[in-house]
């Protein structure tokens, strides 16, 4: 009964949403992203320093809703969405007074070359690189399945693991990362039952599309908040995004930021604990407040800590709603 009250609330909350859409965009064609600045001054969400913000435009009907991030090696960043379409795009410049793409450096298509119509076959909600191979893997929801794709994004192989299937058709698998070593984590953003704090996730030892099978434990975030995507750092341990609807007319989100360590993960089934971390930073109450749900990490090679600081870029899902924005964030965060 509380699961059916909580829908309903939201599904009111997020009505307004359908009266406000803006007109619909009909170019499929156009490979212009703008990235217009937002001139927001210095600011600090908790230990992470905002470096920039962008919302970003475009005339191509294909482009919004944002779920999943990755960077990419030659500096461009790639997006997947809801509706399974991909953005490849240069990361936009801090000093830039307006980012138009150049030509060639944009990508606004189908993601991997997918057609269906049908939501549960191209909600892309995640998405994990080897940076050694190029190889991605992406995390879909409503069947919650895991694809493995070549650099190119071709040479698809698909699986739907069988320790997925009685997760929430549309809260799973939210986050996924691959790690340097070879193992996988991946999060649901669905609880584990409706008493229950914690989220279902799944520890691999390797490749989950070659087989391999993996150890369950469960995932901890502060009260309220849902894991929705996650990277690793060059030290080893990993960022969460993690994000809360706020009911209201209309709904709005906050959005933090957790630090985790994988090393602790073993501990954490041993004893039959959550596995959890720590808040570095909430956006909430801001003027970028949006529902952020795709995360990056890139090392900075202007730290002054032998390259120990990182970029972090967020990517907000718009959900294709007139009071929300596809906004862009560069956060800076120094490890020590």
């Amino acid at each position: 009964m509380r699961r059916w009250f909580l829908i309903a609330c939201v599904v009111l909350a997020l009505a307004p949403g359908t009266w406000v859409r803006s007109p619909p965009r009909t170019d499929t064609r156009s490979q212009v992203v703008t990235a217009n600045p937002l001139e927001l001054g210095a600011r600090r969400f908790g230990q992470l320093q905002l470096a920039g913000a962008w919302e970003l435009t475009s005339p191509n009907s294909n482009f919004g809703s944002y779920s999943a991030l990755l960077a990419l090696d030659d500096g461009r960043l790639m997006a997947g969405s809801d509706t399974g379409k991909l953005l490849i795009m240069p990361a936009p410049g801090q000093s830039a007074a307006r980012h138009d793409s150049e030509p060639g450096t944009v990508r606004i298509e189908n993601f991997a070359g997918k057609t269906a119509s049908k939501k549960k076959l191209v909600d892309i909600e995640s998405l994990t690189r080897d940076s050694t191979t190029g190889r991605i893997w992406v995390g879909y929801e409503g069947i919650n399945s895991l694809e493995r794709l070549d650099a190119d994004l071709t040479g698809s192989k698909l699986i739907r693991p069988a320790e997925m299937r009685r997760w929430p058709s549309n809260s799973g698998p939210e986050a996924m990362v691959r790690l340097r070593d070879g193992r996988f984590i991946v999060l649901s953003e669905g609880r584990a039952a409706w008493w229950s704090g914690d989220f279902p996730a799944l520890l691999y030892g390797s490749d989950p599309v070659e087989g391999a099978v993996p150890e369950k434990f469960a995932f901890a975030a502060p009260e309220g908040f849902r894991p929705v995507d996650m990277a690793q750092l060059p030290d080893g341990r990993v960022l969460v995004l993690v994000r809360k609807l706020n009911i209201g007319l209309p709904p709005s989100f906050d959005v933090s930021v957790m630090l985790a360590d994988p090393a602790e993960i073993r501990d954490a089934i041993a004893q039959r604990k959550p596995w959890s971390g720590e808040v570095l930073g909430t956006i909430s109450g801001s003027d970028v407040q949006d529902n952020y749900e795709g995360l990056a990490i890139v090392p900075r090679a202007d730290s002054q800590r032998n390259d120990k600081g990182v970029t972090l870029w967020l990517i907000s899902d718009d959900n294709r709603s007139g009071f929300q924005r596809t906004l862009l964030l560069e956060l800076h965060w120094d490890p020590a």
